[in-house]
């Protein structure tokens, strides 16, 4: 670690936000500070946690942006994370959104489903129901409302009635004029059913389905019945409920072994609707990591920002409560407070599963990965990188590696190769090529390498891995050979005596590695779809410099092919809009 006690020195005592570098200059962390010199050297003295430890053994060096205020900082802290996705802050992957329902405030309302609210509110307003988690129940109950209510159905109004009116499912204000209190009698019912009273809007669909069946329609009794279910799905009565109809999100956590679990109750109409949160791990204070995610939850997500948050105590809280713009609660007692240790009794039961199921499958994996380092006579292979080609009769040839860590797949270190040299279908030279490059690469940014390498193959792609990686000098990688029978399943392994070794198809090891070549065959295999669909699409016009997407689509709307565009004038091509640069870049390319 680099000795930062002069530049430390000349930090001013001052709100701001820092970021913390690499050896390669990538920012790893963001963070923000009341005293941006008092929270800096924090860092480099004392003790920490084995996190923390973690992340200030890579800090090569920092800078910071100084502030006038915390609520400065707490934004342009947000806007850095989400800018750069440091490796150490926590970060909201999740983009799963749930939808909502939204009944619109317009003169002739809709009633929509809709999964981005903040912005379909900006054109226009109205009243917003959710998020609900069930999807399918969400769409079937806005269809059955506009089944059973005759809200406009038509995004813009039309000239004449459509079908809607005819089946008595809209009061085609196209040709009526309508009474607002119409509409209002609706729209109350709508609220009812939503947030607290379904029984009218049920005991109304009820008597419909009796009446169909009584009537022989039983396609129509089928489909009241389905309506039924889903106001039951949508409307199922819970245990958990606030004394008031609020809306409201809580957030709790809890923290164990340098983890932290963070968890939202979404509180809609005095009931909890939906939960969400997830496990990280715990860098810095609590204190810095949950107002970040709090921050993340709202402004880098499409979760609508209720009218309060219940939170745990934390300092700083009416920073949050003014870049949020909403109301802050650290509740002491009382029932906002049981909800809230509810919420965080939640965290805690979700945490302490999530370790104790990946405990179960640590132990697992790495007795299977102990079984195959004694197997092929190595020290244990902790981490694992396997490639595989593939091509179309030498075409378009690409290769993959996937890696795996203590018998588990790590996504985030998956490499693609597109082949650079290798002509026709030769697996043993594209192998040499891909393995040649990514341990070249290796060896230059001092990357980790791994304790074996496998290849999907037999012994020419085994003899191919070991002359490459001998060629480059380095001697302490294993390597190893999956090889398949004739219906391209696993069959045995070949190490690196070039041994033909069987494996008992029952045993945890083989079904092990059959994973893992699955796995980088499916991945491989992925990466040459879309480069063999993309080879399928790509035109002459997309080499030439200053042609991109949408001057492409000019001259193939304008022209029926590339002999038409060869021959055309310099004045045609500038009325396309096509600069003088560009028209030299074409016909050189075309001309070649």
């Amino acid at each position: 670690m680099r000795d930062f006690k002069e530049k430390l020195a000349l930090v001013p005592k001052k709100p701001g936000c820092y970021q913390m570098k690499d050896s390669n200059n990538q920012i790893i962390y963001v963070g923000k500070a009341k005293n941006l010199q008092n929270r800096l050297k924090s860092y480099f003295t004392g003790k920490h946690n084995a996190k923390t430890t973690k992340l200030v053994e890579n800090i090569y060096d920092f800078e910071y942006i100084i502030t006038s205020t915390e609520v400065e900082a707490f934004i342009l802290e947000i806007n850095l994370i989400k800018e750069y996705r440091p490796k150490y802050n926590i970060l909201l992957m999740d983009d799963k959104t749930y939808p909502y329902i939204y009944l619109t405030d317009e003169i002739h309302p809709r009633l929509i489903l809709t999964r981005d609210p903040a912005k379909f509110k900006k054109r226009t307003k109205g009243k917003l129901y959710g998020p609900y988690p069930n999807v399918k129940a969400c769409r079937d109950t806005v269809d059955m409302l506009n089944k059973m209510l005759p809200f406009r159905k038509c995004r813009n109004i039309p000239k004449k009635e459509c079908l809607y009116y005819s089946l008595g499912q809209c009061l085609a204000p196209c040709i009526n004029k309508i009474d607002n209190e119409i509409y209002n009698e609706y729209k109350q019912l709508v609220n009812k059913f939503l947030t607290s009273d379904d029984s009218v809007l049920y005991d109304t669909i009820e008597k419909k389905m009796y009446d169909a069946s009584e009537n022989m329609d039983f396609e129509k009794a089928i489909m009241y019945r389905d309506m039924l279910k889903n106001i039951k799905i949508l409307q199922d009565k819970q245990k958990i409920t606030s004394t008031d109809i609020g809306n409201r999100d809580i957030f709790g956590y809890y923290t164990k072994d340098d983890m932290i679990n963070i968890q939202v109750f979404h509180i809609r109409f005095g009931k909890v609707i939906m939960r969400s949160g997830d496990v990280f791990e715990l860098y810095g204070s609590i204190d810095e990591v949950l107002s970040s995610y709090i921050l993340q939850f709202y402004n880098m997500s499409s979760n609508i920002l209720p009218p309060e948050i219940i939170i745990p105590y934390i300092e700083n809280s009416e920073i949050l409560e003014n870049v949020l713009d909403t109301k802050v609660i650290i509740p002491v007692k009382g029932n906002k407070k049981q909800l809230l240790d509810l919420v965080c009794d939640n965290a805690k039961n979700t945490l302490e599963n999530r370790k104790i199921e990946r405990l179960n499958k640590i132990n697992k994996t790495t007795k299977t990965i102990e079984e195959l380092g004694r197997l092929l006579n190595i020290s244990y292979p902790k981490r694992i990188e396997l490639f595989d080609n593939s091509n179309i009769s030498g075409t378009s040839s690409v290769s993959a590696m996937v890696v795996y860590i203590d018998g588990m797949p790590s996504k985030k270190d998956y490499r693609k190769y597109k082949v650079k040299t290798i002509e026709g279908a030769d697996d043993f030279h594209t192998m040499i090529e891909v393995i040649t490059r990514r341990y070249k690469r290796v060896l230059t940014d001092n990357l980790e390498k791994p304790n074996l390498l496998i290849v999907d193959g037999g012994m020419p792609q085994v003899k191919a891995a070991k002359e490459a990686i001998y060629k480059l000098g380095i001697t302490d990688i294993n390597i190893m050979g999956l090889v398949k029978d004739d219906n391209h399943k696993t069959k045995a392994i070949i190490n690196s005596q070039l041994e033909e070794i069987n494996v008992d198809k029952k045993s945890n090891l083989f079904l092990l590695l059959e994973a893992m070549q699955n796995e980088v065959h499916r991945f491989a295999i992925t990466f040459f779809r879309k480069t063999i669909q993309k080879s399928m699409t790509s035109s002459i016009l997309d080499n030439v410099k200053g042609i991109g997407k949408n001057r492409k689509n000019k001259l193939l709307e304008a022209f029926d092919n590339i002999e038409e565009i060869k021959k055309a004038s310099k004045d045609r091509l500038k009325a396309l809009g096509l600069p003088n640069d560009v028209i030299e870049n074409l016909f050189n390319e075309l001309n070649k």
